[in-house]
């Protein structure tokens, strides 16, 4: 099965997986039962009944953040086309996303944010070594807007994350994990350094990083 992300082609994106092979039974059948029989109720949240196979599906890859984290450990079922805009999507698979609940709080029901699915080029540059997401200057103005405008809904640049790529990074400048073990958990940034040419000399700025730090 072709996994989460598509790497060599030069272009980072999230490659759509099929359903698992029970979703109609166990949540698109009994949901659209549910919408049939009380149009503008609650909805049952059927989706939980495949968190775990979501999580498998994406090899536990945040939708938006773009980093690893453990099943159990704050997985979320969003809805790209929120359930209050058309509810007849709540109850279907391609139009989840693997996200933390972070990330899913913090979309909402914006529907301004880009779609992790529908990324075709290099629309989000990582700046190094401050590990910084920004839209890249040769969009559009339209898509550079929505670019940027899904950097700051989802807080893409907040503390917690980029430590949570500096982490990843300093592992693999450590030699604790190779270049792909470091695709493995953190796709987008692992794309960037290669995208950059930055695979050897990340090594160098980091240590420097590191120096410049500890300097009082």
């Amino acid at each position: 099965m072709v996994r989460r992300t598509v790497w060599s082609s030069r272009v980072i994106f999230v490659q759509p997986q099929p359903e698992p092979a029970d979703f109609d039974c166990k949540v698109r059948q009994p949901g659209l039962k549910y919408l049939q029989k009380n149009p503008g109720g609650k909805l049952p949240r059927l989706w939980g009944k495949v968190i775990s196979d979501l999580w498998t599906a994406y090899d536990g890859i945040c939708a938006y953040s773009c980093h690893w984290f453990p099943l159990l450990g704050g997985e979320s079922v969003d809805h790209f086309v929120p359930q209050t805009i058309n509810s007849q999507l709540a109850y279907e698979w391609s139009n989840y996303r693997l996200a933390l609940q972070k990330m899913n709080s913090r979309k909402g029901a914006d529907t301004n944010i880009v779609d992790p699915f529908t990324i075709t080029g290099n629309w989000f540059v990582l700046v190094f070594p401050a590990l910084l997401v920004k839209a890249n200057s040769q969009l559009s103005d339209t898509l550079k807007s929505k670019v940027q405008h899904t950097i700051e809904a989802l807080k893409l640049n907040e503390e917690a994350l980029v430590n949570i790529r500096l982490g990843y990074v300093l592992e693999y400048c450590d030699g604790d994990i190779t270049l792909r073990g470091l695709y493995k958990r953190a796709p987008f940034v692992t794309y960037e350094l290669e995208r950059q040419k930055l695979t050897e000399t990340i090594k160098v700025m980091m240590k420097r990083r590191r120096i410049s730090s500890s300097v009082p």
